[in-house]
């Protein structure tokens, strides 16, 4: 992910909706609504960054909404496994997203390592840099070892490492509290906790250890509070399955907590300075996307997110896993081979992009999909 960069057609479950709530007239009881289009616009933030409009879009934040995305909605389906079952099965979680990240991950590597071989891209692969990606261990390495050596275009790989930690990890957590008998706001006070914990790491590597930018931003220690502010909203006041706690709800979120949570947001974009970006910049982001997804979700009709729910918008996100993938590979192939201008590069990129997605979607990700639904079934 990010960005896994998660699921989509297996894990649109049946979520009990909030009364009142507008998501009733938008979308089908097998979809959490807006949340195809967040992933376009995280997938689109990324894929500007690379394709050389860095300095005017923020791609890193792109990476972690995929983050809070991913931990929001894996715990959400967690939730309701639990609710449903009694348990959570930690068998058919990890071989769900064995099946959903695996094929398109390793797929898009050895494509791209093939583009080396055969002299497609011009780079010098070096083998340990390349079995640290194939070995989810791609984000550590290019903290302490650098970027050299890895196929071009493949970079984005540390941020599935960081997503494959937490799925390694996370879910003994929740069933833990769970079987502690935790309630959805103890459970979220636990998360949080560790969110201050991993800001206080941030510091102290920063100020005391005089740790780099790559320490903080590629390594999972560091950037999985990302994703805990979304497992601590899945628990405790999430939009699609709690109810509002009070009638005016609609007043506070989008009259208040949303247009804070934008200028926090402005604020972490336009601070340049290197102190904010390595320590405070992923807690003040993870806090401000907890209005957003709250927003987005429970009134996808409003003037705001109804974009989000365009049929356009939702098929770049369902794409979105592929299209993460497979990008920085297209834009590569597209620099060392051609002389076009940044932005048609960009948008012949984006095209490709689309359309290698398409195909990695129809004929491996849907496969994968289907047999993720059998296993629920079974479940």
């Amino acid at each position: 992910m990010a960005p896994s960069m998660v699921a989509r057609s297996a894990e649109r479950v049946a979520l009990p909706l909030p009364e009142g709530s507008a998501v009733k007239s938008v979308v089908s009881p097998f979809q959490i609504p807006s949340l195809d289009g967040l992933r376009a616009v995280s997938f689109m933030l990324v894929f500007l960054a690379h394709a050389g409009f860095d300095r005017v879009v923020p791609g890193g934040f792109g990476v972690t909404v995929f983050f809070f995305l991913s931990g929001y909605l894996i715990t959400t389906l967690m939730r309701k496994e639990a609710d449903r079952i009694g348990h959570v099965s930690l068998k058919a979680f990890y071989l769900r997203r064995a099946l959903r990240i695996l094929p398109p991950f390793y797929l898009v590597l050895f494509a791209a390592t093939a583009l080396v071989w055969t002299g497609v891209l011009h780079e010098h692969l070096r083998f340990w840099p390349v079995a640290a990606q194939a070995l989810h261990f791609s984000n550590y390495w290019l903290a302490y070892r650098g970027w050299d050596g890895i196929v071009m275009g493949t970079g984005v790989y540390w941020s599935l490492a960081v997503e494959e930690h937490f799925y390694l990890l996370f879910p003994a957590l929740y069933i833990g509290t769970r079987a502690m008998k935790m309630t959805g706001r103890q459970q979220a006070y636990v998360f949080w906790l560790l969110c201050a914990a991993v800001f206080a790491w941030r510091c102290l590597l920063i100020f005391g250890l005089h740790s780099n930018f790559d320490r903080t931003y590629l390594c999972s220690d560091t950037r999985i509070d990302s994703m805990l502010f979304g497992c601590a909203l899945a628990v405790y006041g999430n939009p699609m399955i709690d109810a509002p706690a009070r009638p005016p709800s609609f007043r506070l979120w989008m009259g208040a907590a949303l247009p804070i949570a934008i200028i926090t947001l402005l604020v972490t974009f336009v601070v340049r300075g290197e102190t904010l970006r390595q320590t405070a910049r992923y807690t003040l982001q993870g806090l401000a996307l907890v209005p957003v997804f709250v927003c987005a979700v429970r009134w996808p009709e409003s003037i705001l997110f109804r974009w989000l729910n365009a049929r356009p918008v939702r098929f770049l996100g369902t794409l979105s896993y592929s299209l993460y993938l497979v990008h920085h590979v297209v834009l590569s192939v597209l620099e060392s081979d051609t002389r076009l201008p940044r932005l048609p590069r960009a948008a012949v990129g984006l095209a490709l992009a689309v359309a290698v997605s398409w195909a990695i979607y129809t004929f491996v990700e849907k496969p994968c999909a289907r047999i993720r639904r059998r296993l629920s079934a079974v479940e």
